[in-house]
């Protein structure tokens, strides 16, 4: 485990600028699908509506927030928390446990796609898991005492303050999957009054070929 120092006063006033500077909070980035097909990500929104929202920057538990006691619930619109977690990842529930037992509200979001890591790494500069923000801060894996000391910076009480039928948002992927919709059938019309396409006639199996002569034909000619 790695080892701090306590904060000093000149310190904890630079990391509470840190925080609470709103111009060097990760901006969203957008997953953008060319006409070729081929998909991007920017951090800029597109012209048209074929990109999504790979993820809200600094996304609060917006659905849950209404529950949380008002001091807790202006921290946490203040400085949000946002983790970026992974499938076998002890760091990963290290982080989680940390928020949890602390009572700090926050997003998880999973990285287990090619799209995924491809939006953590322009959103982090790397690929390596958890990734954290709190507020503007981005933490880069996990030191218990370093992401201690940014909730202590941020205002985060030391034991929760959350209401005991408080209920964690489900963690979302980073990249969101857009579902392929099925083509529309229109189906038959029962009205006698729609026109509909022409039935093609069924073909005729072929006359049986004449063998023999009959008495239309005594010669027995085959044609």
């Amino acid at each position: 485990m790695n080892m701090h120092k306590p904060l000093t006063a000149p310190l904890l006033a630079s990391l509470l600028m840190t925080l609470a500077c709103a111009s060097v909070q990760a901006q969203g980035v957008y997953r953008i699908v060319g006409p070729d097909g081929k998909v991007t990500f920017s951090d800029r929104p597109p012209a048209d509506a074929n990109a999504q929202p790979a993820r809200a920057a600094t996304e609060a538990p917006a659905a849950a927030n209404g529950a949380l006691p008002y001091e807790l619930r202006q921290i946490a619109n203040r400085f949000p928390v946002t983790i970026y977690t992974g499938n076998d990842c002890p760091p990963c529930t290290s982080a989680r446990n940390l928020l949890t037992s602390r009572g700090v509200p926050f997003t998880e979001r999973t990285v287990s796609s090619n799209e995924d890591i491809a939006a953590l790494q322009r959103l982090s500069g790397g690929t390596g898991l958890p990734f954290g923000t709190i507020g503007g801060q981005q933490l880069a894996g996990f030191s218990e005492g370093e992401w201690v000391q940014y909730l202590d910076a941020a205002g985060y009480p030391k034991q929760s303050a959350l209401p005991r039928n408080y209920r964690q948002p489900a963690p979302t992927p980073l990249v969101a999957v857009k579902a392929t919709a099925e083509p529309a059938t229109t189906p038959a019309s029962s009205d006698p009054a729609t026109p509909t396409a022409p039935s093609r006639a069924r073909p005729r199996p072929p006359a049986p070929v004449n063998d023999g002569p009959t008495p239309s034909n005594p010669a027995g000619i085959r044609f």
